[in-house]
């Protein structure tokens, strides 16, 4: 009797917990959404402003004196020494980028207000007093081209093209520190660089650049007198100049700051 009993009562255990477990709602079974990396945009109109230091270095060739009210070739040219201008300068900058995958191309024109100067002796000497020549360089100017990789935020580029600078150019009485003649020139040349930038805010984005500027060697430079008689032809040189500067910049980037790859 006590097996019949036991018996009963598992058929009806087992014929109750199918009911009850059909009448339990289904645990739900969650899982972490996947993590969607940002990919920054480098595309677009950009525009920022810079500031750091460069160093000119240029060497004086006398190609040209007046002598005794008469001017002349001198033959062959005398080498006059070469030194460094340097200083600071600030500006500014604007551009345009495209962006394929991490490929990122662009067009850029920087303009930046300089104060380079350096000065060196002169073989040249004057009626009581040495010579010393003088170079400085108040604006300087670049147009290029880039190309550059970028790693989400970080950009590294390269770039190339053309570069002016504005110079002047003083012959000046060591004894007094009066220029006695004068030249001034804008010259063109070219220019290669590097730089790497990151965007640390929407749009915004922080970066240094090192410039070479390629300046050449100019021949002919003509100085005229400050002194009276005024403005006849004192000299002419031969001047060569490379300029290496490197800037801090900020940028703002048009448009938007990132998009996202799903």
């Amino acid at each position: 009797m006590k097996k019949i009993v036991l018996t009963g009562a598992a058929f009806v255990a087992f014929g109750i917990a199918p009911a009850i477990a059909a009448d339990l709602a289904a645990v739900p079974y969650y899982t972490k959404a996947p993590v969607v990396p940002a990919l920054y945009n480098w595309a677009g109109f950009y525009a920022g402003l810079n500031a750091g230091g460069a160093s000119s270095h240029n060497c004086w060739n006398l190609t040209g004196a007046t002598i005794l009210g008469v001017f002349g070739p001198v033959v062959p040219v005398v080498a006059e020494g070469c030194h460094n201008a340097t200083g600071g300068l600030a500006g500014g900058q604007f551009g345009y980028r495209w962006q394929a995958s991490n490929w990122v191309f662009g067009v850029e024109a920087q303009g930046d207000w300089a104060n380079l100067r350096g000065s060196s002796p002169s073989v040249l000497v004057l009626p009581g007093s040495a010579v010393t020549n003088q170079t400085k360089i108040d604006a300087l100017g670049l147009f290029t081209g880039q190309i550059g990789y970028a790693w989400s935020s970080v950009l590294w580029y390269v770039k190339g093209g053309a570069a002016l600078t504005h110079d002047r150019y003083d012959g000046i009485a060591t004894a007094t520190g009066l220029a006695f003649g004068q030249a001034t020139e804008t010259r063109w040349g070219g220019a290669v660089g590097t730089g790497l930038e990151w965007q640390f805010a929407p749009g915004w984005s922080v970066g240094i650049e090192y410039d070479h500027l390629f300046m050449g060697n100019r021949g002919g430079i003509t100085f005229t007198s400050l002194a009276p008689p005024v403005g006849i032809v004192t000299r002419t040189e031969g001047i060569k100049q490379d300029v290496d500067m490197g800037t801090v910049r900020i940028n703002y980037t048009f448009g938007a700051p990132f998009v996202s790859r799903y």
